[in-house]
C-alpha cells in the first residue's frame, strides 16, 4: 500500500487551509499539518482535522440508489444514467429547454463548475442554472463588481491584515467559521492595530474586538452611512483621493449627511459615542480596511448595504493602497471560483456576462457552438427553487443541500418533492437527495484532483490523496455520460487537467483571467492569484510567465475610465420588521463544529460531540419573560413556519433578538423561518433577519 503523503486543501471553508493526507496501512487516512501553506501555517480547525472520516465508506454513499416502489435501492451505473437521460429528454421534448433545472454549489471544483455550466447551456440549451453561492456572497459580488469594476472576495492577501492600522469585521464570527484566520485578527492587535467588530451578538470573534458595535439585525445600512456622516462632518475625508481615483461623491455625500448620529442611533441601537469612537479609530491610522461576510450581505438590501461600507472606505481613501480597503471574507470552500466559470444564472467562464455578446461569441467558440445557441440569463437561486415543478419539471442538482439550507425551506422542501424528476450527484445521501428519484455517489476532495480559488482569489490545486470506493465515480465522468447519451459525445472529458486547459481558454481576456495558469505552476507554488493572464507582463524585464495578481487596483480600478464608483444609497427597513404578533428578530449563522447544511459534518462523530444539534439564544430578559431556563425547549415561529430547539440563555445577544444555527434538518431547522424576500440587484434571499415570536414548547396533543 502506498503511503505517500499528499500535500493538498480542507473540502470545508474559502480559507482552503493546506494539509497533508497519508493513508494508513491499518485503513482510513491520517491528516497531518502542512506548515508552509500561508493562509494556515499549520493550524486546522476540528472540522479540518476530522474531514477524512467522511471518506469512510460508511459515512458516504458507494452506489447509485434508483426510486422504486417508492424507496431508494441499489442500481448499476448503466440504469441510473440511463434512467436520468431519459428523464431530461422527455422532459424537454414535452415542455422545452427551460423546463429542464440545473442547480450547483459552492464546494464543486473549477472544473466541475466549468463543466456543469457548459453541460446546462449546451447540452441541455437551459437558462435555469444557479448554484447555492448566491445564497453566500451575491451582495458583496454585486456591490464589489459596481464600485471597483471587479469582483474578487479580497482585493488582498489575508497576510496583509495584520500590517493595517484598524480593520471593521462586518457580520462576520471567524473564530467560528474559519477558525485558523483568526491569528491574522490576532497578531493585527499584536501590530497594535485595532479590530472593530459589528456584531449583534457578541461572538468569540466581538470578544476579541477593541471595540465591538451590536447594531439591530438589519441596520448595517444605517450603521455605514452613519459612520460616513460623521467623517465628513470632522472632516476625516481624503480629498485628493477623492478627486484623482473616484467618481459619484457629491451623490454619496449628499445621501450619507442625512443619516445624522441620533437618527442612526434611534435605527440600529448603537449610541452616539461608539459611533464617534468607531470613525476614530479607523481614520486616524494610515491604513485601514473593512471585511464583510453574510451579516450585511444577506440582507434584502445587502447590495445596498456593502455598497455603503465601500463608500466609508473610498472617501477615506483606502482601496488600492496598501494594508487597506473593502474586502468580503467569501464563505464556501470554492465560493469564489464557484461564481466565476459558469454556474451562476448570469455568467459565463471567466466572470463574463451571458448578456455581452463579445463574452458569448469568446466562449462560444471555445465551445465549438453557435454564440445565438447559447441561452440568456435565467433565475436566481431561490427563484429557481420556488418555480420546481411549475415551470421547471425535472432537477439536476450537484453538491448541495437546499432542504435545509434554503430560505423558506419548508415550501423549498414541497417544490422539490413536485417535481416530476429529480437526479442529485452527492457524496453523502442529504436531506435533498433523499427526495431524489436517482442519486449517484460521487468523489470527493481526496479522491480527485482539480483546483478551488480561496476567499484571496488564490486558485489551489487540491491532489487526489486515495482512491475512491469501488462504485464512485466523479462528477465529470457523471457529465460525459449523460452528454453521450443526450447526443455529445465529444466536449465533455473526464480528465480534471484537459477541463482546466479548457477553462484557461474560455477565462482568457476575461475579469477572471486563468489563462496563465496550470497545473505544474501550481504544483509548484502556494497557488496563484487571478487575474493571472497567458505571456509575460507588459513590464517585465524578462520572459518569465506573468505571476499573478496577488493585490488589485493598486494604480487604477477595473472600471472603463479607472476610478471607483461611490453609489449613493439611504437606509431603508427589512422586508419585514417585528409587530405585536412577532414582536422579535430572528437572525441565523454557524457555529464552529458544524458545516453548512451539516450534510457531512454531522456524520463526524467527534463534530457532533461538540455540536449535536440547533439551540435558539435567548437574552436573560427575554427568557423570564417566557419563563423559559437554560435547556428548556422553545418553538420559534414566524409567518413561514415553526422551529423547535433547547433554549440557549446568554447576555451575548440582544433582548430583542434571537440567534439559531442552520447546520440541521427537522424540526430544528431554522431554515424553515428565514425569509425569502430577494436584494433587487443580487437577488440574495434575507437570511438576516425576520420577525418571530418565541414560546415555551408545548407539544402538539397539548396546544
Amino acid at each position: 500500500m502506498d503511503t505517500t503523503s499528499t500535500p493538498t486543501h480542507c473540502p470545508y471553508c474559502a480559507l482552503q487551509c493546506g494539509m497533508n493526507l497519508t493513508p494508513r496501512p491499518q485503513g482510513g487516512v491520517e491528516v497531518t499539518e502542512r506548515a508552509g501553506f500561508p493562509v494556515n501555517r499549520g493550524a486546522l480547525c476540528g472540522k479540518g482535522r476530522t474531514a477524512a472520516e467522511v471518506l469512510s465508506p460508511a459515512a458516504r454513499l458507494t452506489s447509485p440508489l434508483v426510486r422504486s416502489g417508492g424507496r431508494l435501492v441499489e442500481a448499476s451505473w448503466a440504469e441510473a444514467l440511463d434512467r436520468i437521460a431519459g428523464a431530461l429528454r422527455e422532459t424537454r421534448t414535452e415542455h422545452g429547454a427551460d423546463a429542464l433545472g440545473v442547480f450547483g454549489g459552492g464546494g464543486l471544483t473549477n472544473e466541475k463548475a466549468y463543466a456543469l455550466g457548459k453541460f446546462a447551456r449546451v447540452v441541455l440549451g437551459t437558462s435555469q442554472i444557479d448554484y447555492n453561492g448566491r445564497f453566500c456572497m451575491s451582495s458583496a459580488a454585486a456591490a464589489g463588481t459596481t464600485a471597483f469594476g471587479l469582483d474578487r472576495g479580497l482585493p488582498f492577501p489575508l497576510e496583509d491584515v495584520p500590517r493595517s492600522g484598524c480593520v471593521i469585521l462586518v457580520g462576520s464570527n471567524p473564530a467560528e467559521t474559519m477558525p485558523p484566520s483568526l491569528r491574522f485578527f490576532t497578531e493585527l492587535r499584536e501590530n497594535r492595530g485595532t479590530l472593530i467588530v459589528v456584531d449583534p451578538r457578541r461572538t468569540k470573534t466581538a470578544e476579541q474586538a477593541d471595540l465591538h458595535l451590536a447594531p439591530r439585525p438589519g441596520t448595517d445600512l444605517a450603521l455605514a452611512l452613519g459612520l460616513l456622516h460623521l467623517v465628513v462632518a470632522e472632516g476625516r475625508t481624503d480629498e485628493e483621493y477623492i478627486r484623482d481615483r473616484t467618481t459619484g461623491w457629491e451623490e454619496a455625500r449628499a445621501a450619507a449627511m442625512a443619516h445624522w448620529p441620533e437618527l442612526v442611533e434611534r435605527i440600529t441601537g448603537v449610541s452616539v459615542p461608539e459611533l464617534r469612537q468607531a470613525v476614530g479609530m479607523f481614520c486616524e491610522p494610515e491604513s485601514a480596511m473593512v471585511l464583510t461576510a453574510r451579516g450585511p450581505e444577506q440582507q434584502s438590501k445587502g447590495t445596498d448595504t456593502v455598497g455603503a461600507w465601500i463608500n466609508l472606505c473610498l472617501a477615506t481613501g483606502r482601496p488600492g493602497r496598501p494594508h487597506s480597503g473593502y474586502g468580503c471574507l467569501t464563505g464556501q470552500g470554492n465560493g469564489q471560483g464557484g461564481r466565476e466559470h459558469g454556474q451562476k444564472a448570469d455568467q459565463l467562464p471567466g466572470y463574463r456576462k451571458l448578456d455581452d455578446p463579445a463574452a458569448r461569441r469568446h466562449v462560444a467558440g471555445v465551445w465549438g457552438v453557435d454564440p445565438d445557441s447559447l441561452p440568456g440569463p435565467g433565475r436566481s437561486a431561490y427563484e429557481l427553487l420556488d418555480a420546481l415543478g411549475t415551470d421547471i419539471r425535472a432537477l439536476l442538482l450537484m453538491g448541495s443541500n437546499p432542504v435545509v439550507s434554503a430560505p423558506r425551506a419548508a415550501h423549498v422542501e414541497q417544490r422539490v418533492r413536485s417535481l416530476d424528476f429529480l437526479a442529485v450527484c452527492d457524496v453523502v445521501l442529504s436531506e435533498t437527495a433523499e427526495l431524489a428519484d436517482v442519486v449517484l455517489p460521487v468523489t470527493q476532495w481526496a479522491e480527485e484532483t482539480g483546483t478551488t480559488t480561496s476567499l484571496e482569489g488564490r486558485v489551489l490545486l487540491r491532489r487526489r490523496a486515495v482512491a475512491p470506493p469501488d462504485g464512485v465515480r466523479s462528477d465529470l465522468e457523471v457529465l460525459h455520460e449523460l452528454a453521450a447519451r443526450l447526443g455529445m459525445e465529444k466536449g465533455f472529458p473526464t480528465d480534471p487537467e484537459e477541463v482546466f486547459g479548457e477553462l484557461r481558454r474560455a477565462s482568457a481576456g476575461g475579469p477572471a483571467d486563468y489563462s496563465g495558469i496550470t497545473y505544474g505552476r501550481l504544483a509548484a507554488e502556494d497557488g496563484v492569484f487571478w487575474p493571472c493572464p497567458d505571456g509575460t507582463p507588459a513590464d517585465s524585464h524578462d520572459d518569465s510567465p506573468h505571476p499573478g495578481t496577488p493585490r488589485l487596483f493598486l494604480d487604477r480600478f477595473a472600471t472603463g475610465d479607472g476610478r471607483a464608483r461611490f453609489v449613493a444609497v439611504a437606509h431603508r427597513a427589512a422586508a419585514e420588521e417585528p409587530d405585536a404578533e412577532y414582536p422579535l428578530l430572528l437572525t441565523t449563522g454557524r457555529v464552529v463544529a458544524q458545516y453548512q447544511s451539516g450534510a457531512q459534518t454531522r456524520r463526524v462523530a467527534e463534530l457532533n460531540a461538540a455540536a449535536p444539534g440547533p439551540f435558539v439564544e435567548l437574552h436573560p430578559r427575554l427568557a423570564a419573560r417566557l419563563g423559559a431556563a437554560d435547556g428548556d425547549p422553545v418553538t420559534v415561529v414566524s409567518r413561514r413556519g415553526r422551529a423547535v430547539a433547547p433554549a440557549r440563555v446568554t447576555t451575548a445577544i440582544r433582548p430583542d433578538t434571537v440567534f439559531m444555527p442552520f447546520h440541521w434538518p427537522g424540526e430544528g431547522r431554522a431554515n424553515t423561518l428565514t425569509n425569502p424576500a430577494l436584494d433587487p440587484t443580487s437577488r440574495m434571499p434575507e437570511f438576516k433577519t425576520c420577525a418571530v415570536r418565541v414560546e415555551l414548547h408545548r407539544p402538539a396533543e397539548a396546544r
